[in-house]
């Protein structure tokens, strides 16, 4: 894994596949994620430390349903990487099927920072819920 591409790949895959070492191995323990929204999860998170429980508590919510189901497009740029991609789930009653963008800044190979895009805000926050 030499390029931002390749990782940032592999990050997805670990995602859909819910590989936890993996994820573990390419994120940075210090990285800084932004969540969009103004749900429970919004908010900017720093550290695994924080995101590792905050995602952990999203697939409760969710009971295990919420997914990346494509991922179309990888561009990179410098250090970043932006992945357009279609995310998906259930949760409070909401059936959630929308595009996003998955942006995700990497340094000495190691994913540093992740800022999130929903295709519609106001049902992924209805979909978290407060």
């Amino acid at each position: 894994m030499n390029n931002s591409i390749d990782i940032a790949k592999t990050y997805i895959k670990a995602v859909q596949t819910g590989d936890q070492a993996t994820l573990g191995s390419i994120i940075s323990p210090d990285v800084t994620w932004h969540q969009p929204g103004n749900n429970q999860f919004s908010g900017t998170h720093r550290g695994m430390a924080n995101v590792g429980p905050m995602l952990g508590k999203m697939m409760e919510v969710s009971k295990g349903t919420f997914a990346i189901t494509r991922a179309d497009h990888y561009m990179a740029s410098g250090d970043w990487v932006a992945i357009t991609l279609e995310f998906a789930g259930e949760a409070n009653g909401i059936r959630l099927k929308q595009p996003g963008v998955d942006l995700i800044r990497i340094e000495g190979g190691k994913i540093v920072e992740v800022r999130l895009f929903s295709g519609d805000q106001a049902q992924e926050d209805a979909f978290w819920g407060q």
